[in-house]
């Protein structure tokens, strides 16, 4: 079973990111783009996942009136994601799935993460195969009843989520860390983490790896085999 992060691991999120920053400072200005983030930061912190449209809805208490507001909502629902994709990742899903399952397994909110998901062309990848929890790592037990297997993989950007998912699955998982998006680049994040199993420096080497069968935890970290 081959779990599959979304942001940062298949979809480069920070660029979505920088997209809607752009529009906000065109569309709104400076001082509103400013106000966006800052009610988006904090609702993450109280809820836990990033929230986009939850934003933009305590925004509208700041401004009730502005006419503006459901094109921020209409960009945000109509983003061509499937333009983010990294390179190689649906070839990395298409690779990953000969010696198992493929399954997506994300954080996020119940409409703009499964919205992401369908228009990146990801859900039909998986064939439906999507789970979005709030706290992923602690919804591990459900994966499991969900999507039972000997051995996972999980594939993702964030080491703090690597570390949680090997202490849950132990030698069951092989943890496998791409270098890619700001999490994966923050240095103190890094240092507070044991290093992943296999680390590669994006998604797309994965297309290109052999891995039927999957080989042991130990020769994973140290001699990945390739076609």
């Amino acid at each position: 079973m081959v779990l599959f992060d979304v942001d940062n691991t298949l979809l480069d999120n920070d660029a979505v990111q920088q997209d809607l920053t752009e529009y906000l400072q065109r569309e709104l200005g400076a001082a509103a783009r400013e106000r966006y983030w800052s009610i988006f930061e904090a609702l993450r912190t109280e809820l836990g996942y990033a929230d986009y449209l939850g934003a933009l809805q305590r925004y509208r208490l700041d401004a009730p009136d502005d006419p503006r507001l459901p094109l921020v909502s209409a960009f945000l629902l109509d983003y061509p994601f499937a333009s983010r994709l990294y390179p190689g990742a649906l070839a990395a899903i298409a690779q990953m799935q000969r010696p198992g399952t493929t399954v997506i397994l994300s954080d996020g909110d119940m409409v703009m993460q499964p919205n992401k998901i369908r228009r990146s062309g990801l859900w039909d990848a998986v064939a439906g195969r999507v789970l979005i929890y709030i706290h992923k790592e602690q919804m591990l037990p459900s994966v499991e009843r969900r999507y039972p297997a000997h051995r996972y993989v999980m594939v993702d950007d964030k080491l703090r989520i690597l570390t949680a998912v090997k202490q849950y699955w132990g030698d069951r998982v092989t943890s496998v860390f791409p270098r890619q998006g700001h999490f994966a680049h923050d240095a103190g994040a890094v240092a507070a983490n044991p290093p992943a199993d296999v680390t590669i420096g994006g998604i797309g080497e994965l297309a290109g790896y052999d891995v039927a069968p999957f080989p042991p935890v130990q020769r994973w970290a140290t001699d990945i085999p390739r076609e």
